[in-house]
């Protein structure tokens, strides 16, 4: 019984033993092979960075192409961002307003007001008196005597002035109605005054608004536009080097290299032209944001949060134009190497 206890004790081991060979084989095996995938990868990596620098006016070429792309895509968003917070701006400044008569009691005043800010579309609503508008008025006129001179004889009076923020200054259907088929709105308002729901002001955000449309389109157009070229010239910039290179690349078909080892250097030289140019866009497309701030500030045009957040976030925004850079390079590369290698 002991025997046969030990003999089998040594037959479990001897099973161990072959089982930890068999797993070490594998391992080492995987290790291996990793390694050697590694290696290939570097190798690819090498060569394709060696292509890049193989015919300088192509790759010049490529990569001034690349870059034009990635600067309007750069200036499109920064336009469209500049644009978006310019209208808010403007938007922020505008009052919806409604007059009331002179005559008109503080007390309907507030009823009127609290009746206006149960409105879901208004967000905030003040007043100013007879006597405080008539103030301002004076105030802001007070190097013109001939406007002084005539508030002073006139005889009829300022209305109370309800101004009005609503959430969208499209939407001011809520506010008509009210000025429609309210009594007690109807009976106060003043007859010679019209509600100015943001008046000429509103034009010219309605102006703006269709110039920031337009540009976007504009903005989107041209990058689609730019992109095909750039996509274009990086196809034809691969194309040629497959051309140069087929006694190369039949010599690496002949030893046995597989498909991703001959294509993966083109795939590489295609990301380098890709990564130069987005470094070479971004910094263009900063220096013209830091440089055209102060003027388009001139203009009233609110460039400075798109600054602000360009430069909090300028590392992810480089690497954003380089993922993009990267992306076009690849596509092209793949398109040219699918097409003209024939693996």
């Amino acid at each position: 019984m002991v025997r046969q206890n030990q003999k089998e004790n040594r037959q479990e081991q001897k099973a161990n033993k072959v089982v930890k060979a068999k797993t070490s084989a594998k391992a080492l095996a995987q290790k291996k092979h990793h390694r050697r995938q590694w290696i290939t990868f570097l190798r690819m990596c090498r060569y394709g960075v060696n292509n890049f620098t193989r015919n300088a006016w192509l790759t010049v070429a490529a990569t001034a192409v690349m870059t034009i792309t990635l600067f309007v895509i750069f200036v499109s968003f920064v336009s469209h961002n500049v644009l978006i917070d310019t209208v808010d701006q403007l938007r922020d400044k505008v009052n919806m307003s409604i007059y009331l008569k002179n005559d008109t009691t503080e007390k309907d005043v507030d009823t009127v007001v609290a009746q206006i800010e149960n409105l879901s579309s208004v967000t905030s609503v003040s007043t100013k008196s007879p006597e405080e508008a008539r103030t301002d008025f004076v105030n802001q006129n007070k190097t013109d005597e001939g406007t002084l001179g005539a508030v002073k004889e006139a005889t009829n009076k300022f209305p109370w002035t309800i101004s009005i923020k609503v959430k969208d200054i499209n939407d001011t259907a809520q506010l008509s109605d009210l000025v429609k088929n309210n009594e007690l709105v109807k009976e106060h308002i003043d007859p010679n005054r019209d509600p100015s729901f943001a008046g000429s002001r509103r034009t010219a955000i309605e102006t703006i608004g269709r110039v920031a449309h337009f540009a976007q389109q504009i903005g989107i157009l041209m990058s689609i536009v730019f992109v095909a070229i750039s996509m274009l010239i990086i196809f034809n910039t691969i194309r040629m080097a497959i051309f140069n290179r087929r006694e190369e690349i039949q010599m690496m078909k002949l030893i046995g290299a597989d498909r991703a080892f001959i294509r993966g250097p083109f795939l590489v030289e295609a990301i380098v032209y890709g990564f130069f140019a987005a470094i070479i866009a971004t910094g263009m497309g900063f220096a013209l944001l830091v440089l055209a701030a102060p003027a388009l500030a001139t203009y009233d045009i609110n460039v400075q949060p798109t600054l602000t957040l360009a430069t909090y976030y300028a590392g992810i925004v480089l690497l954003a134009m380089i993922i993009v850079g990267a992306i076009i390079g690849m596509i092209s590369s793949l398109l040219a190497t699918r097409r003209y290698l024939k693996l």
